[in-house]
């Protein structure tokens, strides 16, 4: 059945408030918008949909900050974890459109409630400069969840505290690797012929003004909470996101 045909105008609702809250997140704190709302629109459409959709409109999101600040990112760690994120990238795509979707759901609820769980506990803090070598372990990793959730980010950022003492240089590294992944699962979907399902399309489409609406609000709210703050509370949302797509597995 087209994507489409089964969504209701309230779906249709639901789901461009639901991005565009998600966009707002992004906007604010800076992380993979996959992670709030991937729960939120398992409930209307497959995994296997979901991913390669929210692809197309994190390519628009993310397709700015590396045009302008790709330069100043330290090259010799893109040069290292580039070719790694394709690799994973191609197994994680692989697994994405050949897993049967009730296995994918289940999945997908596991990662989100591990990945709230682990930030809830404050994530992994390197103490001591980590090796060069990590860089394949995580970059694949990364490539792996990349396409497989659509939120491999949160690997690159451990190893990438662990190799670079400037803050803001880990910021521009971060964001180029975010759009380089992004930019990796665009073009694996356009081989694989995801792409070539109109319909898909169209809901991007549909989907593009919360994205950007999202973004711009995004940026210009001051909020009372700190960001360390806001991002628990987020993090609170997403394990609780987490749990409802486990409640729809097992139902």
């Amino acid at each position: 059945m087209p994507l489409l045909a089964h969504l209701a105008t309230t779906d249709l609702l639901i789901i461009w408030l639901g991005v565009a809250i998600a966009y707002l997140v992004f906007g604010i704190a800076g992380f993979g918008t996959a992670l709030v709302a991937s729960p939120l629109l398992a409930q209307f459409m497959p995994v296997a949909q979901i991913v390669p959709l929210l692809a197309l409109l994190d390519f628009c999101a993310a397709a700015t900050h590396l045009i302008r600040d790709g330069r100043q990112a330290d090259r010799a760690e893109l040069t290292r974890l580039a070719p790694l994120m394709l690799a994973g990238g191609c197994i994680g795509t692989g697994i994405l459109l050949h897993t049967r979707p009730d296995v994918l759901l289940l999945l997908l609820g596991v990662f989100v409630i591990a990945y709230a769980l682990y930030s809830l506990a404050g994530g992994y803090q390197p103490e001591s400069r980590c090796s060069p070598r990590l860089a394949v372990p995580f970059g694949l990793a990364g490539g792996v969840f990349g396409a497989l959730f659509g939120s491999g980010g949160f690997l690159y950022a451990i190893y990438l505290q662990g190799r670079l003492d400037d803050k803001q240089r880990m910021r521009v590294t971060q964001s180029s690797l975010i759009g380089l992944s992004t930019l990796i699962r665009v073009v694996l979907f356009l081989i694989a012929g995801v792409y070539a399902d109109a319909n898909l399309l169209i809901l991007a489409a549909l989907l593009a003004p919360s994205m950007l609406i999202g973004v711009w609000a995004g940026r210009r709210i001051t909020l009372r909470l700190s960001r360390e703050q806001f991002v628990r509370l987020v993090n609170g949302v997403v394990l609780v996101s987490g749990v409802f797509v486990l409640v729809r597995y097992f139902a």
